[in-house]
């Protein structure tokens, strides 16, 4: 009867340390994987080196940021349209995009290509 309980005790045990291990596993893979968003928020590259191409991108008026990124991503000035989101919502550009039709260029970072969208002059729409 002692062994028994000894033995539940010992198993009860391990599984406590399993399950630390466990938690401590899976804290450390969220932690990397958020510190690795945050970093390509902050730092994320051009899409080509200079001097690029330039891609023409029409803003509409009441676009949205998710909508913005999408174009971005399919025009192929950015690599993934959710962080791009993420990149303009944490700027101080986020409510000063401006509607109008820019010229970007791939060899610009997310940053650039905010900031020429933020600008007062505005193309003017050729139709």
């Amino acid at each position: 009867m002692k062994s028994s309980k000894t033995a539940l005790h010992l198993l009860g045990f391990i599984l406590n340390i399993l399950m630390m291990v466990l938690i401590v596993f899976v804290v450390i893979q969220l932690a990397t994987a958020a510190y690795d968003i945050g970093y390509r928020v902050f730092t994320e590259p051009a899409m080509e080196s200079e001097p690029g191409r330039d891609v023409m991108v029409e803003v509409e008026q009441g676009m949205s940021a998710w909508e913005l990124g999408t174009e971005l991503e399919e025009k192929g000035l950015v690599d993934n349209h959710i962080l791009f989101t993420v990149q303009l919502q944490v700027s101080s550009y986020a409510k000063n995009i401006k509607p109008g039709l820019y010229t970007l260029n791939t060899s610009m970072t997310a940053r650039e290509m905010m900031q020429v969208m933020t600008k007062e002059e505005v193309e003017e729409t050729a139709k």
